[in-house]
């Protein structure tokens, strides 16, 4: 075995590809700061510069929608719907369509550039496509035949890389990309946990099994605050779903008779627009949202307004056709809403903006664990965990009453269904 090439020369080259993730994940972050970095200094460098993104983001918005629709179709969004649809596929052609080596440069690079015209987008969900495209490409090199397995690690991987979340892919890959267990199922897991972490709160306090040095608590007067966050930031996360999915199918129709020139229109519209309510707002919901959502966890409060105005611009870049995800301008949404309501019970606006993050997040992608455990992961709240699940199951049970359709997995039906159509055209043209 330790001289069989043919074992050896697949597990070197997933190895490579998995290394891969985590460097051009690395360079893609680098990337994304530079451009927001350049977008901040061109519109303060003062006198009128500070009106620039009206003339900047449309025509960044056209551009980028442009490029993905002329030279990488399949790009536009996030790229986790991609990935999904990718695994359901099993002709190895279509997959190729979705994932990749030329959609990973595109993706890259348009998504910096949509973030150097100031579009409310994220790096991350981007990443898992890319992360899945690397990775089917080094089953192909290294004559892997299990496809499926390898996009659901390359996008778990993409996960990790992207927020240095180990275990928040793992579960992304299980609950999200995999769906190995029921939506039933996760509630039933989450609930039971929550229910016994409460019991036990209830008889010994929040306490850490090897001790802690440091921990922020969260006693019983801050349990009507999680009860508003998970309910508000679900019922928000579900609203901007249902949102999203609507005006996708609705552009879809309007589209169909001439697509090139009206969903540039429409890009631009949606660039004017994020414009706008970037001068509005100060410039706050420009890019990611990460700086607004940092300082909200760091005990800063936001405007009261903010979480509106980012959630506006976050579905105008996503609607507009351009490359990019809506990850970290969802936590950034959900951190204003719990900065909000946090200022309005007069609570700890640290801990209202982490569980606000949960609720809505949850209510968002309809995926309670990865919720908790991404911003768990990234925020080290520890002695909250308890408060974390609770908001993040409150987000996730007002999201499915609102609408039981998840966010990825209904747009990954709009590429399985292209694929199908796609073939069929191919098979009557062949008769």
């Amino acid at each position: 075995m330790w001289g069989n090439t043919r074992v050896w020369r697949p597990r070197l080259v997933f190895w490579a590809g998995a290394l891969a993730i985590g460097v051009i994940s690395v360079v893609f972050a680098k990337l994304a700061d530079l451009a927001q970095m350049l977008f901040h200094g061109v519109t303060h460098a003062g006198g009128w510069s500070e009106y620039l993104p009206l003339v900047i983001t449309p025509i960044g918005f056209v551009l980028c929608a442009y490029l993905a629709m002329r030279h990488f179709p399949n790009s536009q969004g996030s790229g986790i719907p991609q990935a999904i649809a990718a695994r359901h596929l099993t002709d190895d052609e279509d997959r190729r369509r979705l994932l990749s080596p030329k959609m990973v440069l595109g993706k890259i690079a348009l998504t910096a550039v949509g973030l150097c015209s100031g579009a409310s987008i994220g790096r991350e969900g981007p990443t898992v496509q890319v992360g899945a495209s690397i990775m089917l490409q080094a089953a192909r090199w290294g004559g892997m035949a299990h496809a499926r397995g390898l996009i659901l690690a390359g996008s778990a991987a993409g996960i990790a890389a992207a927020f240095n979340t180990p275990l928040a892919g793992i579960v992304f890959a299980i609950e999200e990309m995999g769906k190995s267990y029921q939506s039933r199922a996760n509630g039933l897991v989450l609930t039971a946990v929550i229910l016994a972490g409460l019991a036990a709160l209830g008889l010994v306090g929040n306490y850490t099994y090897f001790g802690e040095f440091a921990a922020a608590r969260t006693d019983f007067s801050d349990w009507l605050l999680v009860v508003f966050c998970g309910v508000g930031g679900g019922a928000c996360g579900a609203l901007f779903s249902a949102l999203a999915l609507k005006a996708s199918r609705r552009v879809r129709r309007w589209a169909v008779s001439d697509p090139l020139r009206r969903l540039l229109l429409l890009a631009g519209a949606c660039g004017l627009g994020v414009a706008l309510i970037g001068l509005a707002s100060g410039g706050m919901t420009f890019g990611t949202g990460y700086e607004q959502a940092r300082s909200a966890v760091e005990g800063t409060p936001l405007p009261w307004h903010y979480f509106i105005a980012k959630l506006i611009a976050g579905l105008l870049s996503m609607i507009s056709g351009i490359p990019g995800g809506i990850f970290a301008p969802s936590l950034s949404v959900g951190a204003g809403l719990g900065s909000a309501v946090g200022q309005l019970l007069g609570s700890n606006i640290a801990l209202a903006a982490i569980l606000g993050m949960a609720g809505y997040f949850a209510g968002v992608v309809q995926a309670p664990m990865t919720a908790f455990v991404i911003i768990l992961e990234m925020t080290g709240s520890h002695s909250s965990v308890i408060a974390l699940m609770c908001a993040s199951m409150l987000g996730f049970g007002t999201a499915r009453i609102i609408s039981n359709e998840a966010l990825y997995h209904a747009l990954a039906r709009i590429f399985i269904a292209d694929a199908i159509r796609h073939k069929r055209l191919e098979a009557a043209a062949t008769r």
